[in-house]
Order: structure tokens, then sequence, then C-alpha cells
């Protein structure tokens, strides 16, 4: 399971042209530390440090952080590096593109206190933040730095509104240039 998943990522990755960014790096790394949680308990002693320098290294050269008990399916992208955190336990679909300064995070109080539930094919912009105990559906197109906290259905698509707000026409008007004194 752990190698077809790996391999669909390499394949998605090929495909997009970017067989050795830091996202593919980051996610070699992930693979390798939910393959390491399914080792015998003596197989980890040995190779839990690597993973801990490998992890280290993708968080702090490329700004990624993906935790390992996360459970993301085959076929995850990662656009850019920077930034993008995914937190312990989250659950990430099939074919998910993520990009630059993305956060699924845990959130809530009581009943309510979790982390998200993403479906299959969902592409979360750079920005979005996707957090709390909710389900995204498949699907789904998450814009940038839009904000998620609720269920989002299948096929949805969910941008920032109003987008951008004009606040003042003033604002960068250069000043004539000061006159000397001769």
């Amino acid at each position: 399971m752990a190698s077809r998943d790996l391999a669909a990522d390499l394949a998605r990755a090929r495909q997009h042209g970017d067989a050795l960014s830091p996202g593919v790096q980051a996610v070699v790394v992930y693979r390798f530390g939910r393959w390491l949680l399914q080792r015998p308990r003596a197989a980890r002693l040995f190779l839990d440090p690597l993973y801990v320098i490998l992890a280290l290294g993708v968080r702090v050269l490329w700004g990624i952080e993906i935790s390992r008990h996360a459970r993301i399916g085959a076929g995850l992208y990662i656009a850019h590096s920077g930034g993008l955190v995914i937190a312990k336990n989250a659950v990430i679909g099939e074919n998910c593109n993520l990009s630059h300064d993305v956060t699924i995070g845990r959130s809530g109080h009581g009943e309510n206190y979790g982390v998200p539930v993403i479906g299959d094919d969902v592409y979360i912009a750079p920005g979005a933040k996707v957090f709390g105990k909710i389900r995204v559906g498949n699907n789904v197109k998450i814009g940038a730095n839009a904000v998620v906290h609720r269920d989002l259905p299948n096929n949805a698509v969910v941008a920032l509104d109003p987008g951008f707000q004009i606040v003042s026409l003033k604002g960068n008007r250069r000043r004539a240039p000061l006159q000397r004194a001769s």
C-alpha cells in the first residue's frame, strides 16, 4: 500500500514537471514516516532517528510540516514549498493538490474538537486554512486565502468573498518633487 501511494505521488509530480521539488521530498519523507509506524518496535528504534532528521530537514529547508500520523491517500501533490502544515490525525483523500501557506489544522472545543477529513480530488490554493472537526467533500476547490471551518459538500468551490476591497483611492499617489532653493 505505501509503495503504491508513493508511486502515485511521484507520478502526479512528474505530470506537473516537479519530480525533484521540495514538495516531492516532503511527501517521500511523510510516506517513509507512515511506513515506519507499521514496522516492529525494534526496527523503529533504529530508523526513527533517520525519519526525525529527514522530517526536520524538510521543515527547516522547505517550511513543510506533515505529521506522519495524518492519513493521506495516494497521489498527493504539493505545488510549492513554504508554510504548509498538516496536523496530526488529519485525513486527506486521493489525488489532492496543496499549495504553499496552507494549513490543515486542529481546532474546536469539546465535541467539536478535531481535524478535517478531506475527500478525493481536492485542490487547496495558496494561503487557505482548513481547520476543525469538519468534512470537505470530493472534487472541492478551495480558493486562495479562504478560511474553511464548516463542512463543504461534494463539488463545492469556495472563494474568499469579496476577494479584495478598495478602501482608499488616495494611498499610492506620488507627491510633486520638492523644489530646491538655488
